[in-house]
């Protein structure tokens, strides 16, 4: 039915940056919320950003002035940018797509950060 792409990730130094992309693809009429999710090794998988399609915002705490989360609903794509990285945000990134024909997950891109 739905297929979402993610690129972006890569390896970075403190302080860098990246972007991430999803884009989907498929008979898809309508896409309401999107967002990031983010796994550790370690951790359980956490929220990062979401978008819904009015464009109004919600991040973690833990990115919330580093990162900015956005959306073009012409190209199905939720993008995010990440500024000023640190260590800690190292881990498996999957976007989120709630469109009228279901959720979706992202394969998941990797961002590691070190020195």
């Amino acid at each position: 039915q739905v297929q979402l792409v993610e690129s972006g990730g890569g390896l970075v130094q403190p302080g860098g940056s990246l972007r991430l992309s999803c884009q989907a693809y498929g008979n898809i009429f309508r896409i309401f919320v999107m967002g990031w999710y983010r796994q550790a090794p370690g951790k359980q998988r956490e929220l990062v950003a979401t978008i819904t399609s009015r464009g109004i915002t919600n991040y973690a705490v833990s990115v919330e002035g580093r990162f900015t989360i956005s959306r073009d609903n012409a190209k199905n794509t939720v993008y995010l940018q990440m500024n000023s990285l640190k260590p800690e945000d190292t881990a498996v990134y999957y976007c989120l797509t709630n469109t009228d024909r279901g959720d979706y997950w992202g394969q998941g891109t990797q961002v590691t950060v070190s020195s």
